[in-house]
This record gives structure tokens, C-alpha cells and sequence, in this order.
């Protein structure tokens, strides 16, 4: 695809080689994204940022990679704090703030939302999720973290092997994970759920069709004793009817030291895509995996910077300017001394 003043909508934008390519620049951020150097590139640059959701890490994450690379980025959150509570139209607030900024990511827990402000701004537009669709910087992230575990130890994603557990019908992150590894060849998907959280069939069906093996389970121990991922998820709370009747799965899979021990292979790596539930009747990844070295959850929020920063330079195609605007860094850096 053609990334100068593209919208990222959905990973059904990408081919192979696009991915390929976002991860070849999301390498080079690296030095910048660990405050070894600074560079201004984005300088004079405007990030609106709209989250009609609550975040932590991809709000916070999109502004820091934007400030990474030089830029300014202004925020709204929630709706109380919009002209959107007003009932303004998200064509007229798209209209506006196109205007402010000379790009937008938003997150809102409308389906389709996310595009349909897109279609009447005059800027590009990062989708940071929209409900129980998709949210693709993330599923960006995630597939660079596999790369990045994996190729530590000599692998290509070709052949992956991964399990996705927990709530698998509302995850938007599993979701647009799922259309990328179709990308790929000879996944081998293994689908662990309550059959009431099954992953939608559509996505099931996309990755058959794409020649991946695809298991569904409701059993935990028996799907993650063969994997090189295991990805594990919250229930999203948010998107049921009421918190009861998300508390009846609440903490059915629970992954800790004990289990990994007995039944992961030495290797495997563990994922979430965060926040991770850490109250006593969900605790989807127990604290006892804190120093396994095969977390990677702290590593994939990391990364997140790398990716929405290559996301950031490739669409307002500053990517073969980036090193020359930079500089040394002047201040302290703790980084250096672990």
C-alpha cells in the first residue's frame, strides 16, 4: 500500500510486504525509542488525540511516539469532555479537528466509528480501536513481538504456533491478530475459550482458508503444551450486557508459574496484550510470572512505541528524514546503566 496520507483503518490494508516494511522502520526507531538520540523530525507536527475509551498504554503510547519523533500532540478523552456529548456529529467533529491537527488517532466503542470519522477528515486517521472490531496498531505490535521472541532463537513467523485465550469473541486485539497471521503460511492456531466467547466465525473461516490448522478448546493445560505463543486475554467487562454476566468467566483460565512449569515448553513465550486483570478472581497471568524470563508482556508494550512511531513516520513520509533531524541526547538516561 501506498502509506503517505493513508488512513490505518483495519490490517486488511496490509500485505505481507507492507508489514514486512512497518517492521524494517519500526527497527530503525529503536535508538530514539530508548532516548539515544533525539530527533525533531516531526517539529511544528499536530497529534490529535481522541479516546472515547479508557487507555493507558495506547493513549499514552501514540503521544509519546509522536514526541518521540518531534511532534505536539493534543488529547481529548472521554466523551464528557466533547462536543460530541452536545450531539455534535462525528462528521462535524471530524471536519473540526482535521483542521487542528495533521493527524488523528481515535479509539471509540462504536464498530465502524473510527472509519466513518475518517471518511470527513482531511487528515489521516489511526484507528486505536473501535468496540469489539479491530485495533490494528496493536495487532501490529503483537506480530512484532513474535518476530522479535522468535528470532532470537534462529525462527520465522512461517510455522508459528500459538494459542489465544480467554475472551475471544469481544477481543478486538485477538481479532485483528488473527487476520494478520493469514498473511502468513502454516499457522497452527489453537482457539482456547468458553464456547459462549468463541472467536467469531469469520475469522476462524479466514484463517482455514488461508491453509492454517485451526483447534478450538475450552481446555487450558491440554492447548498450550505445544506452542510457541501462548497470548492470553482479558474478559472485556465492558463490552457484555452487565458485569455479571462477565463475572461467570472471570479467571476460567488462569496461567501461573506452576502451569507453565508442568505443561509449556521451556521456551514459550507469554503474551497479553494488556491490562492484564490482576484481581483475585480473574488473575489471567499470576505475579509468580514476574521473573520468567519468557514474559513478554512489559517487551510488547515496549514495543508498541517502535511500531506507532514507524506508524506515525511512514504516514506523513518522513521516514528517510528521521536521522537526519537528530541530535545527541543531553539528559540523564538510566537505560545506559542496566
Amino acid at each position: 500500500m501506498e502509506f503517505a496520507g493513508a488512513h490505518i483503518l483495519s490490517v486488511e490494508q496490509f500485505e505481507r510486504s507492507d508489514i514486512e516494511r512497518i517492521f524494517d522502520v519500526a527497527d530503525t526507531m529503536a535508538p530514539y525509542a530508548l532516548r539515544e538520540k533525539v530527533t525533531r523530525v516531526l517539529e511544528g507536527a499536530i497529534l490529535g488525540n481522541m479516546f472515547f475509551e479508557p487507555s493507558t498504554r495506547t493513549r499514552i503510547s501514540f503521544g509519546c511516539a509522536f514526541n518521540l519523533l518531534g511532534g505536539e500532540v493534543r488529547e481529548t478523552t472521554g466523551f464528557k469532555s466533547s462536543a460530541i456529548a452536545k450531539g455534535e456529529s462525528l462528521y462535524d467533529t471530524a471536519r473540526v479537528l482535521s483542521g487542528y491537527s495533521d493527524v488523528i488517532c481515535m479509539r471509540h466503542p462504536a464498530e465502524g466509528s473510527v472509519a466513518e470519522f475518517a471518511a470527513a477528515s482531511r487528515v489521516p486517521v489511526i484507528n486505536g480501536g473501535d468496540g469489539a472490531n479491530e485495533h490494528p496498531s496493536q495487532a501490529l505490535l503483537d506480530l512484532y513481538t513474535i518476530r522479535k521472541e522468535l528470532r532470537g532463537r534462529g525462527r520465522g513467523l512461517d510455522g508459528l504456533r500459538i494459542a489465544m485465550i480467554g475472551d475471544l469473541k469481544y477481543g478486538r486485539t485477538v481479532h485483528s491478530l488473527c487476520r494478520l497471521l493469514c498473511l502468513f503460511n502454516n499457522m497452527h492456531i489453537t482457539l482456547v475459550s468458553p464456547a459462549e466467547l468463541a472467536m467469531p466465525e469469520s475469522y476462524v473461516d479466514l484463517a482455514r482458508k488461508a491453509g492454517h490448522t485451526v483447534t478450538i478448546s475450552a481446555e487450558l493445560t491440554a492447548s498450550i503444551s505445544n506452542v510457541d505463543i501462548v497470548y492470553s486475554t482479558r474478559i472485556q467487562e465492558e463490552r457484555f450486557p452487565t458485569k455479571a454476566e462477565a463475572d461467570l468467566y472471570r479467571g476460567r483460565f488462569r496461567l501461573n508459574q506452576s502451569i507453565y512449569t508442568k505443561f509449556c515448553e521451556p521456551n514459550t513465550v507469554i503474551m497479553h496484550p494488556l491490562p492484564r486483570d490482576s484481581r483475585a478472581d480473574a488473575n489471567e497471568l499470576d505475579n509468580d510470572l514476574n521473573q520468567n524470563p519468557n514474559l513478554a508482556i512489559f517487551r510488547q508494550a515496549d514495543n508498541g512505541l517502535l511500531v506507532r512511531m514507524a506508524l506515525f513516520a511512514m504516514v506523513l513520509d518522513v521516514v528517510h528524514l528521521v536521522d537526519r533531524h537528530a541530535r545527541p541526547v543531553h539528559w540523564f538516561n538510566r537505560r545506559d546503566y542496566e
